[in-house]
Order: C-alpha cells, then structure tokens, then sequence
C-alpha cells in the first residue's frame, strides 16, 4: 500500500488526500462505482429496480441474525428468482412479499432487547472506514464481476429486449438471471456497509438511467453509465469531505442531479 500512497501522493497533491481514511474510500470509489455503473445498465434495461432494491432489504435481515452476509444475500436473491420463474403471482407482488417481509424481520431482530443503535450505521454506510484488507476483498470481487460480465453480458442483453426470443435460441433464462442476481447480490452486501441500506438501491439506478437520457447506442449506455457512476462517487467522496456530510448521500445526490440534468438534454441527445 505504501507504493500506492506514495503515487497517490504525487498526483493528488490535495488537502483531503493527505489522510489515509480518504486514501483507502478514493481507492475503494474506484472499484465499486464502476461496478455499479456496469451492473445498473442490466437493472435499468431488465427493470430490475425493485429487485435490487430487495436485495438491500434482505441484507437487513442477514445482517440481523449474524449470518455470512454475502452467502445470505446470494441466497435470498436465489429464492426471489426460482419463485419468480415458478409462480403465476406478478413479479412485483413476489419482491414486494420478499422485500417487506425481509425489512420486518430485520427490524423486529433489531430491536429485540433495544439493542437497534449498534446497527443502525449500516443504514447509512461510512465509506471513510473502509480498510486496506477490505479494499482487497473489493478488488477480487471487481474482477469477478468484470470475468461474469464478459461471460453473461450477451444472454443478458437479449433477454432484456426479448426474453422470448432469448429462449428460442437456447439461452437459459432462469440460469442467466440467477448468476446476475447472485453478482447483484455479492456486490450489494460486500457494499452495503459503505453506502448504506437506504440509499445503496439509487446507486443501481442512477447511472444507468442518466446514461440512457444521453446513450445513442450499448456501447454509449455502458460507457456513460460508468462514466457517470465515476464521476459521482468522486465528487461526492470529495465534497463530503469539505463539508463534513454523508459520502454515500452525497454521491447519490450528485447522481441525481445529473439524472435530471441528463432528462432536459434528452431530446438533443436522443432522436
């Protein structure tokens, strides 16, 4: 880490930079904003916002009953998507179930013996207590991300647009749609305690929906989305910094305020 710091030194010769905390949250921001940027393309284009959204809940509960967080949330992604792929029930009435069922019971487990205070940070995150230890367990998880990507991204595409035709020509969906829950799930849970229960679904949103305001084609949509992804933890890591707030808000704030800046230059972008 000492090289690291050392070339950090010397191409950010700025007061907030001087400190390690920032050092490790600017490093981690590097690693996890692209993540969400890439994966909230295929959340966006498969509207998978509710979705996502689950999964944050359901860590609630993982995180509750003391369970391995990133084996409890790739499960319950696993359970949302059989039962989706089985049942007759709509699709937003089954995460709705899951998701508010998974949010009672964290907080009922919380609360029990008034004990909620010790896990309340995990509601907001603090990206500034990330440590060099956990800054390589997020480095081996972007990697896989990206080695999944390369894989998948193809059947997810298709099976975004036309789900259909995707099984015509022998994509499986259910084995297509479980590998990225469970990505979705392992990112969402080894993150969480950094952004923040509340706020981590914006963060797979956000980026993929300014990017489609502006993208022309799939190769703009991915690009501007991490792009946008980037530049909004950068910036929001920065200016909470200086005004001592929140870094996970700040960050989707940022990303929102370029969502609506993207909505009025739309119909420029996007004929």
């Amino acid at each position: 880490m000492e090289t690291i710091y050392g070339i950090m030194d010397v191409l950010l010769p700025f007061a907030w930079a001087g400190h390690n905390f920032m050092k490790h949250a600017f490093l981690a921001v590097l690693l996890v904003m692209p993540l969400f940027g890439l994966l909230s393309t295929m959340v966006v284009s498969s509207r998978m916002a509710f979705f996502s959204d689950s999964l944050g809940h359901g860590a609630f509960t993982g995180i509750a009953i003391g369970a391995s967080l990133i084996v409890f949330s790739v499960l319950f992604s696993l359970v949302i998507t059989y039962i989706k792929n089985k049942s007759t029930a709509s699709t937003d009435t089954i995460i709705g179930v899951f998701s508010s069922t998974a949010i009672a019971v964290g907080l009922m487990i919380m609360s029990y013996g008034g004990s909620f205070n010790k896990f309340s940070s995990y509601l907001v995150g603090d990206i500034l207590s990330i440590t060099p230890e956990e800054l390589g367990a997020l480095l081996v998880v972007f990697l896989l991300v990206l080695l999944m990507w390369s894989v998948l991204f193809n059947r997810l595409l298709v099976l975004s647009i036309n789900p259909s035709f995707a099984r015509s020509r022998g994509i499986n969906s259910f084995l297509a749609e479980s590998l990225f829950a469970a990505t979705l799930a392992v990112v969402v849970s080894i993150s969480i305690q950094w952004v923040g229960i509340l706020i981590i679904n914006a963060m797979l949103v956000l980026p993929a929906a300014a990017a489609r305001n502006l993208a022309g084609n799939v190769k703009q949509y991915h690009f501007l989305s991490v792009l946008i992804a980037w530049t909004a933890g950068i910036g929001g890591l920065i200016l909470a910094y200086y005004f001592n707030m929140a870094a996970g808000a700040t960050i989707v704030v940022i990303s929102a305020a370029v969502f609506f800046v993207t909505l009025l230059l739309k119909p420029y972008f996007v004929r």
